[in-house]
């Protein structure tokens, strides 16, 4: 090639860096072998002079072709370890060349896996990694974008101008760029133009850290090097099975859990946890707790409660609190309002050491229209499909992943597998799983595309649940994976293998809406509806299902919990403890959300607090003791647990007494043969004399009366238990004859060490607790 076209040549390539239309600057950048010997070239927009630092030598560079593009000739190859003095604008700093550092950040096979989906710890090559490369530190920045005509990366360093950083773009639409000298904190993102000429600022969709919202740069974050503790925890958990445990989950959001005074510490003087402040005794200009102070409240709260897990409402880095974090940009970072990465571990670790795992919600159905997101990522739909017949959810103003691109399973894939890993959470509940499923989910006729066989289904989504659980529990044997599936999609939590779509344990949407229908009504018209508390155990078996009150069934102007019930306040206090005495008895794994577990009476705010202040008051303390109570019944008996998703965990004894409102059941666990009565009566009015059929003859234990005055009820019972009598009822020879409190439930357990002179005196006014 002669000179004047090698001259075009590099014009037009300075032309092209200038106007950021540049997809391989490696190209004309850094060590070049010409004929005659090496030249390096360095790229220094607005520059007035560079000079080449190497060896001992100091070359001044000449800008034969483009005022910004700098050359020297070097002779021998002069390798990745030179520098040069750069004067611009009056200052002079020395620096390493980005474009000296030239092999290949994703290999070969990094690159296969990620194409046919398959990579699952992609985050370890994408995003931003704090790195040595030729023995000097900085950054190595990683970005898909196959589309793109161009992408910089924009930071504090090149005054935010995607002229200075062209990236080299790769095989398969990886784009790649080491920068010296970049240090962990740095905000960051990608300009990307596309080829329409459209310029696009990107925070880092594998991003391990993003700014406090409203500011969404990504930020410069390691991964490694945390010290974690819990190796017993983590041992124990993934060689257990999870169903087999007894699991009762409080369900949170962590901002408005419960907030701080601006000048308020965490800590006593003497070094312990303040207690939750009272909402009225907020000062204004609260703030957000952070990961440590949460730690330090949160946890001995919940374990005082005697819950097994925590579940967080969406902790990934999300724009708009309004969201309740449902609306994720950030997938790879947990949110930077409650602090770092590092704080969000130290948060997990120390759940474990006190006994309790870690769930946090995971959305994989949709994603926000936020620029600086995923969606038009590199000027064309890349993550979401084009066509917004099968890419848009209207109703929420979101976009739907491509499920059949298989960059885009594996980055949600692999999101899954790097939550378990580097924050070593122990399950995931996945949101809205019916809007995946289905391509009509609240889209009227002729908005919606059918499936390749003409149907409603979305095949693509059902291959990606099917990998994302299959990936999980290859990785994690112990982990839970919990779908929030509400409608009757077959073999939700049925293994892959069998068709189905993988999960552990999926909500019993059935089950809530049926209880809370029931409990609304006025107790005399229940009755009439006798059927919405028994109609569960038709179907419990055919998945393995959680019992779950959720955030979704306290907002919006459904009241809380208390306030759905009916009747004075006596009877609504003692409705919502019937009601979770029976969710606790009931097969199925347990979730709550907070404030239930004192009978919260306004509705959730997700801007406020919740009512502390009510524990000021007997019923309220009343309600928390008897959640407590419960989860160590629960969890002390087997029965109540262990053969939770097996028919013979549970039996009817009466479901029929519909004219008094009342059911009598048993749950039982296979491997010791022990077994527990549960009588409940949902009504106001108390029974003195209730026969139930029982299958042994002995004494029986109440161990649990939610009618308790601990509780705040009204103290009736059996005196701590009954024998039976052989009076037959219920297909059974032996019988209890009970005083059944007004709406209440009460466990017994039989008692082989006692004889039936022990109970001889009992008699009907007396409760089980007190």
């Amino acid at each position: 090639m002669g000179g004047a076209a090698v001259l075009d040549w590099m014009v037009q390539d300075g032309e092209r860096l200038a106007e950021c239309r540049h997809d391989h600057p490696f190209a004309v950048l850094g060590p070049q072998q010409l004929a005659s010997g090496w030249l390096i070239r360095v790229w220094m927009p607005e520059a007035e002079s560079v000079t080449l630092l190497i060896g001992n030598r100091e070359v001044a560079m000449t800008s034969p072709h483009h005022p910004w593009i700098f050359e020297a000739s070097v002779g021998d190859a002069p390798g990745s370890n030179y520098r040069v003095r750069v004067q611009r604008g009056g200052i002079t700093h020395e620096q390493h060349d980005p474009w000296a550092f030239r092999g290949d950040w994703m290999g070969e096979m990094d690159r296969h896996l990620f194409a046919e989906g398959n990579h699952h710890h992609i985050w370890q090559r994408m995003g931003a990694h704090v790195v040595e490369r030729d023995g000097v530190a900085g950054v190595m920045f990683c970005v898909w974008a196959p589309h793109a005509l161009s992408v910089s990366v924009l930071a504090d360093l090149n005054a935010w101008d995607g002229r200075h950083h062209p990236m080299q773009q790769r095989t398969g639409g990886i784009w790649e760029l080491f920068i010296p000298g970049v240090q962990e904190g740095t905000l960051y993102k990608y300009e990307i133009r596309s080829p329409e000429g459209h310029c696009y600022q990107k925070a880092d969709p594998y991003g391990f850290q993003h700014e406090v919202r409203p500011a969404n740069s990504s930020v410069v974050s390691h991964l490694d090097g945390f010290d974690w503790s819990d190796a017993e925890w983590m041992q124990k958990r993934d060689s257990s099975n999870a169903l087999e445990q007894p699991i009762s989950v409080y369900e949170m959001h962590l901002g408005s859990w419960i907030h701080a005074a601006a000048d308020e510490p965490w800590l006593q003087p003497d070094g312990t946890p303040r207690a939750p402040v009272p909402a009225a005794d907020m000062k204004p200009g609260a703030r957000l707790l952070t990961y440590v102070e949460l730690a330090d409240r949160l946890i001995p709260y919940v374990k005082a409660r005697g819950f097994t897990h925590i579940e967080l409402m969406p902790i990934t880095e999300h724009p708009f609190d309004g969201s309740w974090g449902y609306q994720v940009t950030g997938w790879y970072a947990p949110t930077s309002r409650y602090g770092t990465p590092d704080e969000f571990r130290a948060f997990v670790d120390r759940c474990h050491s006190e006994g309790i795992g870690v769930i946090i919600d995971w959305v994989p159905g949709h994603f926000p229209k936020d620029s600086h997101g995923l969606a038009f990522f590199d000027g064309t739909h890349l993550y979401e499909h084009g066509d917004p017949r099968i890419g848009e959810h209207k109703e929420w103003g979101t976009l739907i992943f491509n499920y059949s691109r298989n960059e885009v399973r594996n980055f949600l894939v692999a999101n899954l597998v790097f939550w378990f890993e580097q924050f070593h959470i122990d399950g995931i509940r996945v949101d809205a799983v019916a809007s995946m499923l289905y391509r009509d989910y609240l889209r009227p006729d002729g908005e919606w595309l059918t499936n390749e066989n003409g149907g409603r289904e979305n095949t693509e989504a059902v291959r990606f649940l099917q990998q994302a659980n299959h990936v999980l529990f290859q990785h994690f044997p112990g982990a839970l994976s919990i779908a929030e599936e509400s409608t009757t999609w077959p073999m939700v939590t049925q293994p892959t293998d069998m068709g189905g779509l993988g999960f552990n344990l999926k909500w019993n949407m059935g089950w809530m809406h049926d209880m809370l229908d029931y409990f609304e009504l006025d107790p005399w018209f229940r009755q009439f509806h006798q059927n919405n508390i028994t109609f569960s155990i038709w179907y419990t078996y055919t998945e393995n299902f959680m019992l779950a009150l959720s955030h979704d069934e306290v907002v919006h102007g459904k009241s809380h919990l208390l306030h759905k019930m009916p009747g004075d306040d006596w009877q609504k206090y003692a409705n919502t403890r019937a009601l979770l005495s029976y969710m606790w008895t009931h097969p199925g794994k347990k979730t709550i959300f907070m404030g239930m577990e004192f009978g919260q009476r306004s509705e959730w705010n997700v801007w406020g607090d919740l009512q502390w202040d009510l524990l000021n008051y007997e019923p309220h303390k009343g309600v928390q003791r008897l959640v407590d109570d419960l989860n160590v019944l629960y969890k002390s008996e087997p029965a109540l647990w262990r053969d939770d998703f097996d028919q013979f965990g549970f039996q009817w004894i009466d479901c029929n007494d519909n004219r008094h409102s009342v059911i009598s059941f048993m749950r039982r666990e296979s491997s010791s043969g022990t077994w527990l009565i549960v009588v409940a009566n949902f009504t106001p009015q108390s029974h003195a004399q209730y026969r139930v059929g029982v299958p042994l003859a002995g004494f029986y234990e109440e161990i649990f009366n939610s009618d308790a005055s601990r509780y705040g009820g009204s103290n009736l019972g059996n005196m701590g238990g009954k024998c039976s009598e052989e009076w037959n009822i219920h297909e059974y020879e032996n019988s209890l004859e009970l005083c059944l409190p007004p709406l209440s439930l009460m466990v017994f357990k039989h008692d082989p060490k006692r004889s039936l002179l022990d109970s001889a005196d009992s008699t009907n006014d007396q409760p089980v607790a007190d």
